[in-house]
């Protein structure tokens, strides 16, 4: 199963994608109809509504009037807060339930207004948000819902803002265009992305990258990271371990191949095999096998012993290095990063070891023999500035 958080901003168009991802075959579960569901006349929470905000933000019929709770909660952070701490619980264990009734091989798409908002995001295999023009929103909630231009603004404030959903999304789609365009480009990523993700997942299986290419340093990078990492985290929890960005894709302004390589510190190789194996690979992040880091042949490859896991996910190729703390291969790793970072002439020369190698001009044994080399500069710059890992 993977499961897919949606979101974006109030009047962006979100509920267009939720549907056409649920004509193409998506479960759809959707946070706005399961919240009304839990404040339905009769329930525990609208009761606790009631006693939080009074009889004001009832209709005549007794049921929730949400046009008035409204008024009440978006000009006010406290009263917003207070109605999420009785909504929000009772939302996610109706979410829970939805989804546990869900196919084994089905693509779950959560449809969250405030996914970003209450940090949902490391929850999920992919988070997508959709994205508007602040001019187009404020015109369709006009339109649609009958809101004033004041009223309209309100809302929008008290969510997150572009930037920061933007952070939050590993895919960004685009909403300021025809409903055609739009409906284009979620059946490209249901087609080359979802239902290839959700079968890797299925089948602890990587989505393996194409290793001849190399990208031009991305701005972005920094940001896929922390959004990887943050699902690792959250799917390592409660355990606390180090994660860092290592390989050439987190030296700043470094072309590099297109592939975030993460190292997650483990106490031994046995933790690394045991529970946590299985967690990472339910959370799209597959073991590699049959490779010398998985079974050391030689007394050389032990030294640099790990365990490798890859990303079942078509579209962020991901190198997961578990390595125990302190182990000559966990060192050389954070070394070399921080070498490189702290030195533009070295960054210069891998630069061009890269684009040789893709290339063809050199053989792949040439890349050994130059870290081999390098990791003596290395060392030498670790011995002038203190470096330590």
């Amino acid at each position: 199963m993977l499961m897919v958080g949606l979101t974006g901003g109030i009047g962006s168009g979100k509920s267009a994608v939720a549907a056409r991802l649920a004509a193409l075959g998506a479960v759809v579960v959707d946070s706005d109809r399961t919240a009304r569901e839990v404040v339905a006349v009769g329930t525990e929470g609208l009761t606790e509504i009631v006693a939080a905000f009074g009889d004001r933000v009832l209709g005549p019929d007794g049921a929730l009037d949400r046009a008035a709770l409204g008024a009440v909660v978006f000009a006010d952070e406290a009263a917003r807060r207070r109605l999420e701490a009785i909504t929000h619980p009772r939302v996610r264990a109706r979410t829970g339930e939805l989804v546990a009734a869900a196919a084994p091989d089905a693509v779950v798409v959560n449809d969250v207004p405030l996914l970003v908002e209450v940090g949902l995001a490391p929850t999920y295999h992919l988070v997508v948000v959709v994205q508007t023009e602040l001019a187009t929103r404020l015109a369709r909630l006009e339109r649609t819902r009958g809101m004033d231009r004041a009223e309209a603004e309100r809302r929008i404030a008290a969510q997150a803002d572009d930037a920061r959903r933007r952070a939050a999304a590993d895919v960004l789609l685009s909403n300021d265009g025809t409903l055609d365009e739009l409906h284009s480009a979620v059946d490209r990523l249901w087609r080359d992305r979802l239902l290839p993700y959700e079968a890797n997942v299925r089948d602890r299986r990587a989505a393996r990258p194409d290793p001849t290419t190399v990208a031009e340093a991305d701005p972005a990078r920094p940001e896929q990271y922390a959004r990887l990492a943050a699902r690792i985290r959250h799917v390592i929890a409660p355990a606390d371990l180090r994660i860092d960005h290592i390989g050439a894709t987190a030296v700043s302004g470094l072309a590099a191949e297109d592939v975030i390589d993460i190292q997650l510190t483990v106490s031994s190789l046995a933790e690394a095999d045991g529970p946590l194996k299985e967690r990472l690979a339910a959370a799209g992040f597959p073991r590699l096998t049959g490779q010398w880091w998985d079974s050391p042949r030689s007394a050389d490859n032990d030294r640099w012993e790990k365990r490798l896991h890859s990303s079942a996910d078509p579209g962020r190729p991901v190198r997961l290095h578990l390595r125990p703390q302190g182990s000559p291969g966990w060192r050389h790793a954070l070394l070399m990063r921080d070498h490189l970072r702290a030195d533009p002439g070295r960054r210069a020369a891998y630069l061009a070891l890269e684009r040789e190698l893709v290339s063809g001009v050199l053989d792949p044994a040439a890349e050994d023999l130059w870290f081999d080399e390098e990791c003596h500069r290395a060392e030498e710059w670790a011995a002038r500035s203190g470096w330590r890992p």
